[in-house]
């Protein structure tokens, strides 16, 4: 609706009742952001004001993402020439303008399980409920997931009596329904069907996983092989507001030139925890939010602040610790093997009550609020969540360790195998030493679009990033690049069709044909490398490539005729 004095003069829409929205921080305008649309939908007898509250330390944001959305925001000393007949927040530290209008507080994680400075006073406080003002003036309603709840708060807080509706999960509910939509988010967020996304989830705070472990990014990217993983990070809307895009992305450069999925802000990490085969966490909802979904879980750190005898503090006592000075991906492997999907069951219990009812319950504590009868309409049910959009930037360079092997007479093997373990390089100095029997060989490749030139000039093997149109192109494209660069050994180049070229510096161009799919060329020239390094036959070759430990393609290499003189 428009704003200032005489808005009314100005409206198209003639609303029965004025609901306002207010938002105070990122967390809380998301939430009502992403529930609001299934309750409200097609009823003109709701005006829908947006507010904006900008007393938070975390309200960095709160506009762009509003004017974003297409809301229209009051200024909030305006909020008393409104006359709002209701006010809904995910805050509970909202100014709250006087008058008699109930005020609807939803809760911006799961439940209140987190001690919090208080902004009104050097101490702590319960995080979620609304101040004791409020509870006494009889307008405040607290939503709540789970009647645990409801017995918590009364323990805790006992003004909050009989100010609590029961009305479940939204965000729970929309996880759960969506896991249909897994391959679709995984194919959106560049995951192959061969890799393993790790998510990792941080709160905000000193006590938070970033906060104690802001190098975890890195070391992850480092020491689970590039193309067996992906690795992505969801961290809290409070750590984007308070320190700012800018420098989270520079504090992480590396793990970022290292191909992290670093999640936006608000929205896309719903989908990302559905997508995850590994989610490592803290004390946040979102940890919460996944291991009750049925994702593994390693907990990297647990913070202080979290409440005992919440159902995040029951997950604490159930689910395995991460040790970051120990091999993470052994760690990783063994949470997958060890889980079960009920393994974190209990926990869920505990927190979300009768689940996919939570849009429903609220629509009718919303209106009921409002004092109108609900829409005909049928009752809101979860929606899918929306497909993402990549996050993640490509990986230029890679540090290549190679293995080879030859046939054991014991297995019947009658080709040599080459093992291939890539890390991005950005992140190769958090990384571990491979220990394996066989002989290693490591070198530096990178793409041909890298931006720092010093890599390029350093590495050993060179890859052309799109695939040529002709094999004349790829031809070509490999003489210009070694002579460019004379102090490489290999360039490669796919071939589009299939197929890959890798010249070497003496001008032999050898043909590099997968019998799976279609690798990527970093790969073939990898191969080429090892048989190189470790003098085996380039000509008529076959050996069995084995990439990252988690799947195994044969590679038939065929040294090119050499064009005739002249």
């Amino acid at each position: 609706m428009p704003v200032g004095s005489d808005a009314h003069r100005w409206n198209t829409f003639h609303g029965e009742r004025t609901l306002v929205v207010a938002a105070r921080t990122v967390t809380s305008a998301v939430r009502a952001l992403e529930v609001l649309p299934s309750l409200l939908r097609d009823d003109a007898r709701v005006t829908t004001v947006f507010a904006y509250d900008p007393t938070s330390a975390f309200s960095a944001g709160v506009l762009d993402l509003l004017h974003t959305t297409g809301c229209r925001v009051a200024p909030w000393d305006q909020l008393g020439s409104i006359s709002p007949d209701l006010i809904l927040s995910a805050s509970e530290n909202i100014d709250v303008p006087e008058g008699d209008c109930p005020v609807l507080v939803l809760p911006h994680g799961v439940g209140f399980q987190k001690l919090v400075p208080d902004s009104r006073s050097p101490r702590e406080r319960l995080s979620g409920v609304v101040p004791d003002s409020l509870l006494e003036s009889g307008r405040a309603w607290l939503a709540v997931s789970h009647p645990a709840q409801e017995e918590q708060l009364r323990a805790t807080h006992p003004k909050t009596a009989g100010r609590t509706l029961l009305v479940g999960d939204p965000c729970f509910d929309e996880l759960v329904g969506s896991r249909s939509r897994r391959t679709a988010y995984r194919e959106a967020l560049g995951v192959a069907e061969h890799q393993r996304l790790v998510m990792v989830s941080s709160t905000w705070g000193p006590s938070s996983l970033l906060g104690r472990h802001p190098d975890l990014l890195p070391r992850l990217l480092a020491q689970l092989p590039g193309d067996g993983h992906r690795v992505g990070a969801i961290v809290h809307p409070n750590v984007w507001s308070a320190h700012g895009a800018w420098q989270i992305r520079t504090l992480q450069a590396a793990a970022l030139d290292a191909g992290l999925l670093l999640m936006p802000a608000v929205h896309a990490w719903r989908p990302a925890l559905v997508a995850a085969d590994v989610l490592v966490g803290d004390h946040g909802s979102v940890t919460l939010y996944g291991a009750s979904a049925g994702t593994p879980l390693l907990l990297a750190a647990f913070g202080g602040d979290a409440v005992p005898g919440t159902a995040v503090h029951h997950l604490a006592s159930t689910a395995p610790r991460l040790d970051v000075r120990k091999d993470l991906l052994q760690q990783v492997e063994q949470a997958l093997r060890e889980h079960t999907p009920e393994r974190y069951a209990e926990a869920a219990a505990q927190a979300f009550a009768e689940p996919g009812q939570a849009l429903a319950r609220l629509r009718a504590a919303l209106y009921r609020l409002l004092k109108l009868p609900e829409p005909s309409s049928p009752r809101p049910a979860p929606v899918m969540l929306p497909v993402p959009d990549p996050p993640a930037a490509r990986v230029t360079s890679w540090q290549v360790t190679t293995g080879v092997t030859a046939p054991g007479r014991e297995d019947g093997g009658t080709a040599p195998t080459v093992t291939v373990r890539r890390i991005p390089a950005p992140v190769a100095a958090y990384g571990t030493t491979p220990q394996d029997s066989a002989a290693l060989f490591t070198h530096l490749a990178c793409a041909d679009d890298e931006r720092d030139r010093r890599l390029t000039e350093s590495a050993s093997v060179l890859v052309r990033h799109r695939p040529a149109s002709t094999v004349f192109g790829a031809l070509r494209w490999i003489e210009d690049t070694l002579a460019e660069l004379p102090g490489s050994l290999l360039a490669a180049s796919a071939v589009r069709g299939g197929g890959c070229l890798v010249g070497l510096t003496d001008g032999r161009v050898v043909e590099a044909a997968a019998t799976g799919p279609t690798p990527v060329p970093g790969l073939p020239a990898a191969v080429v490398y090892a048989c190189l390094r470790a003098g085996l036959p380039l000509d008529g070759a076959q050996v069995t490539l084995r990439v990252g430990g988690v799947r195994d393609e044969d590679v038939v290499l065929r040294l090119r005729p050499a064009p005739p003189n002249g």
